[in-house]
């Protein structure tokens, strides 16, 4: 609900501040006071277009600041915090300001946001129903949805076989458009993995066979060198028996040091260790040479051999080129593209049963959403008689509501059904869209009748209402009162009236006043307390705020009202 607005530079208003109740809130005030400026405000507030002419003169911005308390764990809260805005103490601050010049800008938890995004969430918050105001029952999908939730239990089971039916029947149709109109390229990509595929298997990869085959290469184009490296190695460590004379090497030296340890050893143990650890470097020595031996016997430059290595990983390189950057990427697409391959050659039979199934699942929606329609029907008659039967109360004792639930033909998430309200203002006229078949006062009227009908079945927080008064008085406007304290009982409600009748069922009354300097005319707000309603009733009534007969009158509509609340 709406807590509190701050009201700064918009038409005849300087500033004011609307603390609002729950419940049922008037507003009241003399002609030209700017009441439908609170209104104009609340537009404002939640998305409403911005007139620069709505800007009082001489300042150079309208600005609104609403505080609005809202539901912790619901929906809203969830895309202000998507919107990167936070709540207030458990309330949602939204600022809206229009500029002389007509720019606006809007903030939502403290952060800048586009100007739709009020107007989303106005959706779940309030329901504005004025002469320049857009009604949120005028919207088809609004009518449709709001019939679906007055018709209640009745639809719940039907809508979720329909909704399941229909999801599949999304899913299947799709799937048979895809294989079927992309016929051709389905059968292109066949043989395209078919190609792909035969090479592989011809080449038959082995997972690391290019790291094998490239260590190899690599030592067979290098074999006389590493022979030769080897060879080396060998007789610096223990000589060439082959020469004609003796040359030094590391295990001749590593003797001689060692038999020079061995001669005095006994003197010392430290040095007796460092003997021992010389014999450990021989033996090391001795044994890394005999191997140097084996690996030059095995190094053998083989021509033909690193030939066909070479061949072997060009054939490897150019799968890899088209398949993958490694072998083991070319498997993986060997893989990935055999089970696709599958699928692709499977598709007649795939179409088969995709025909068969969106055939079946086509007249199921049918019969699914025909009783989806027949449910509708029922609900449509029963709120059309409630609706019409409010008018009755409500000074329009000849107007009759239809509401039309039509086949639209195409399948939707909701069904086949295009609701529609219509109303028939007079005996014999033909019934009419809202905005079509309903003056300015006729349609806040039927709003009203509508949202009263629909109180639960369509729940929005705060209801807004401008000039739901006009051209009614009397009876006519006392029911109006009481209808409106009706809908208060589960709802914030907010009336701007001319009609003492109506006024005096509010919870909370609040007078928008003006002052004249001579110059400038500035309007504030202000709360009554018991007295303030008698006076200002009494105004209402007799034009005189202490005139006996009109405080008496007063007096008398409020003991009425308040029997009856």
């Amino acid at each position: 609900m709406v807590d509190e607005v701050r009201i700064q530079g918009l038409g005849v208003i300087d500033e004011a501040v609307l603390d609002l109740s729950p419940g049922f809130n008037v507003v009241t005030g003399e002609t030209g006071a700017g009441k439908t400026m609170v209104v104009t405000s609340l537009g404002l507030l939640f998305g409403g277009r911005a007139d620069p002419q709505r800007v009082r003169p001489g300042a150079d911005r309208a600005t609104i600041e609403g505080r609005i308390v809202v539901d912790p764990g619901g929906r809203v809260v969830e895309r202000v915090e998507e919107a990167g805005g936070e709540l207030d103490d458990g309330a949602l601050i939204v600022t809206r300001s229009v500029s002389a010049e007509g720019r606006s800008r809007a903030f939502l938890g403290g952060r800048s946001v586009p100007v739709s995004l009020l107007i989303n969430l106005a959706d779940d918050l309030v329901a504005v129903h004025g002469q320049s105001d857009q009604q949120r029952l005028l919207q088809t999908a609004r009518q449709r949805a709001a019939l679906d939730r007055y018709a209640g239990g009745s639809l719940t089971k039907p809508m979720r076989a329909y909704t399941k039916t229909y999801q599949r029947h999304r899913k299947v149709a799709a799937l048979l458009e895809e294989i079927t109109t992309r016929a051709r390229e389905r059968a292109q990509e066949a043989e395209m993995l078919r190609f792909g595929l035969e090479e592989i298997e011809k080449a038959d990869p082995r997972e690391g066979e290019d790291v094998e085959l490239a260590a190899e290469e690599e030592r067979l184009g290098h074999a006389d060198a590493l022979r030769g490296a080897a060879d080396t190695a060998h007789e610096a460590l223990l000589g060439d028996p082959a020469a004609a004379f003796e040359a030094a090497n590391v295990t001749g030296l590593l003797g001689q040091a060692r038999n020079a340890l061995d001669a005095v050893r006994e003197h010392d143990p430290e040095l007796a260790a460092l003997a021992d650890r010389l014999a450990e470097a021989g033996y090391l020595i001795s044994d890394v040479g005999t191997d140097l031996a084996a690996y030059a016997e095995s190094v053998d430059a083989d021509p033909a051999r690193l030939a066909v290595v070479q061949e072997r990983r060009a054939e490897l390189t150019a799968l890899t080129r088209k398949y993958g950057e490694s072998l083991a990427e070319v498997l993986e697409w060997s893989r990935r593209s055999a089970a696709r391959l599958t699928e692709l050659e499977g598709d007649d039979d795939r179409i088969e049963e995709l025909t068969a199934e969106h055939a079946e699942l086509t007249e199921r929606l049918a019969a699914e959403a025909a009783e989806l329609t027949a449910v509708r029907t029922r609900a449509a008659e029963r709120f059309s008689a409630a609706v019409t039967d409010e008018l009755t109360a409500l000074a329009m004792p000849h107007a009759r509501v239809e509401v039309t639930v039509t086949a639209a033909g195409d399948y939707g998430p909701h069904g086949v059904d295009e609701v529609e309200v219509r109303l028939a203002p007079h005996p014999g006229s033909r019934p009419l869209p809202l905005h079509k078949g309903a003056s300015g006062g006729e349609l806040s009227r039927v709003m009203l009748a509508i949202e009263v009908v629909f109180a639960g079945a369509d729940p929005v927080p705060t209801f807004v209402f401008d000039e739901v008064d006009a051209g009614v008085g009397g009876k006519a406007a006392v029911e109006i009162g009481r209808r409106l304290a009706r809908l208060a009982r589960n709802a914030q409600v907010i009336v701007v009236t001319h009609l003492p009748q109506v006024a005096a069922f509010a919870d909370q009354h609040l007078l928008v006043e003006k002052s004249d300097d001579g110059t400038v005319t500035s309007s504030g707000v202000t709360a009554l307390d018991r007295e303030g309603r008698v006076r200002e009733l009494s105004r209402m009534l007799a034009g005189l705020e202490d005139s006996e007969l009109g405080r008496a009158h007063a007096e008398e509509l409020l003991a009425m009202a308040a029997d009856e609340r």
